[in-house]
């Protein structure tokens, strides 16, 4: 009988060469001083540290591993045509793993997850509370009222949550619940890396 570990799901296709994201559960959290992200694994281990380039975030944002290897960039403008759009790149092929579209609907942050080369809907990131999401940009206050997002993969499905926390500096709590119809690292990528786009 063949063993189905031995068969890659359609979401591998999507996988990042160079970090390991399958835990199901990880803390975000922003640096006082400037944008600087820290990600932890649920055990409290840094999977992940990004930075952005002062003046260059439109550019390219890159994100390290917590051995300080190069793991991913996020870069401006993938490959198909949509306004507003980012690509992580896997620092180890060179190759845009997903694209980031943002929805443009007054104040809503919400964001869809891509194939690079088709443009197929992956998996989407809602904005739970459309007023505090709205509150969020009206006020000029981003960093002091935490935006919840709930994570769907393409048919609709809820697959995990990104929640906020009351701080002064933004700290999140990515979870992932059931990721086996999305591109998990790429979910998980994407969410660590919104409160940088939508705070630029």
């Amino acid at each position: 009988m063949d063993d189905p570990s031995m068969f890659p799901s359609e979401s591998d296709e999507y996988d990042i060469s160079t970090v390991d994201l399958s835990d199901d559960r990880y803390e975000v959290k922003q640096s006082l001083v400037r944008n600087k992200y820290t990600v932890r694994d649920s055990a409290g281990n840094v999977v992940l540290r990004g930075k952005q380039k002062m003046f260059k975030l439109k550019e390219e944002f890159p994100f390290v591993t917590g051995d300080d290897e190069d793991a991913f960039s996020v870069k401006a403008g993938g490959i198909i045509d949509v306004g507003g759009n980012y690509a992580i790149v896997d620092a180890g092929t060179g190759e845009e793993v997903v694209v980031l579209d943002e929805d443009y609907s007054l104040f809503v942050e919400n964001w869809t997850i891509r194939d690079p080369d088709t443009g197929e809907a992956l998996a989407t990131i809602e904005s739970k509370n459309k007023l505090l999401s709205g509150l969020r940009h009206l006020v000029g206050a981003a960093n002091l009222i935490p935006n919840k997002y709930e994570i769907f993969d393409a048919d609709g499905g809820h697959v995990g949550d990104i929640e906020g926390q009351f701080s002064m500096r933004d700290a999140y709590t990515v979870t992932v619940d059931d990721a086996s119809d999305v591109p998990k690292e790429a979910v998980v990528a994407a969410a660590c890396i919104l409160d940088a786009l939508e705070n630029q």
